[in-house]
C-alpha cells in the first residue's frame, strides 16, 4: 500500500488503454482477478483502508500521477549514493 498508487480511476479509455493497470493497488492485492472487477474492488479496499488508518494512494488524473512521478525522481536525484 505505501508503495503503489491508483491513477485515473474515473477515466473509462485510460482502463481501457492500459488494461486496467490504472488500479495498481487492486492489481498487486489481487492479480488473480481480471482487471474488469478493480473499479468495484477499489471501492471495498479503499473504504477497508479508511476503516484501518492504512494510506491509500489515488491521483484522480493520469496528469498528477506523471507529475508525481517527475517530483520523486527529482528527489531521488538529489540524495548521495
Amino acid at each position: 500500500m505505501k508503495t503503489t498508487a491508483n491513477f485515473a480511476p474515473k477515466n473509462k479509455l485510460i482502463s481501457w488503454y492500459v488494461g486496467g493497470l490504472n488500479f495498481q493497488v487492486e492489481h498487486h492485492l489481487f492479480p488473480r482477478i481480471s482487471h474488469i472487477h478493480y473499479p468495484a474492488i477499489s471501492k471495498i479496499v479503499k473504504q477497508t483502508c479508511q476503516e484501518f488508518g492504512i494510506a491509500y494512494n489515488e491521483f484522480p488524473t493520469m496528469t498528477l500521477a506523471i507529475a508525481s512521478h517527475f517530483r520523486m525522481m527529482r528527489e531521488l536525484g538529489k540524495k548521495p549514493v
